[in-house]
């Protein structure tokens, strides 16, 4: 059994556990097509995602020129109606995350998803694919409320990493994920960060600021054992 140097981890869920870009990238064009603007390149969606389904539907909208606020609504509400009935026709876990995942509940990890999609969203795709029974909390965009600013406490806010380390009433807890939303989450809750290369970085992943950067998830528990030997 693997010794993990850690109590507790929390992962992001696109670009880090899940393979989601071809759903979200098909939503995304179902909305951009109700609207008559032109769809993106399912490829290229991926360089959309990173602060949540408005954020990315935004990113494309404004790279055509943009909408009026009501219409951009009309196709977000659009969108997220899409999403929720195919959310899950492509996506996957990454090769070696349903074994790591196991090994590390094996060992006693305590573990946590924290993601900036909308918590019955991830639920749901997490159900569908046999995984949600792994973790002991799933803290989506939504579920930490909204600041005084009507802004949802979502990455980067550290609000949902320091849930997230409650929920599994861990000790050391480390974070895992792809984008700067998720580094600038942990570090300003005050916990260890690993980078997923791999994933749909918004930057170089060397350039991320994390503790460690992995290249595939099979990479995720020796970087956890480096991290512990070092701290």
């Amino acid at each position: 059994m693997a010794q993990i140097p850690f109590d507790g981890l929390g992962f992001d869920l696109d670009g880090t556990l899940l393979d989601t870009f071809r759903d979200l990238g098909a939503a995304v064009n179902h909305a951009l097509a109700l609207g008559g603007l032109e769809p993106v390149s399912v490829e290229t969606s991926k360089d959309l995602i990173g602060g949540g389904a408005k954020i990315m539907l935004a990113r494309a909208v404004e790279a055509q020129g943009g909408l009026p606020e009501e219409e951009f609504r009309r196709l977000y509400k659009a969108m997220l109606a899409f999403y929720a009935e195919n959310n899950a026709v492509h996506t996957a876990p990454y090769p070696g995350v349903r074994e790591a995942l196991a090994a590390l509940g094996d060992a006693g990890v305590r573990m946590a998803v924290v993601t900036n999609k909308f918590e019955s969203f991830a639920r749901q795709v997490l159900t569908h694919l046999d995984l949600i029974d792994a973790f002991d909390a799933v803290i989506g965009g939504d579920s930490m409320g909204k600041d005084a600013n009507g802004r949802f406490l979502a990455k980067p806010h550290p609000a949902p990493v320091l849930a997230a380390h409650e929920a599994t009433g861990s000790g050391s807890f480390a974070f895992v994920g792809d984008s700067s939303y998720d580094v600038r989450a942990a570090k300003a809750a005050g916990v260890p960060v690993i980078a997923a290369a791999y994933g749909y970085c918004d930057a170089p992943p060397q350039d991320l600021g994390a503790d460690a950067v992995i290249d595939s998830f099979d990479a995720l528990i020796p970087a956890l054992q480096a991290l512990g030997r070092s701290a």
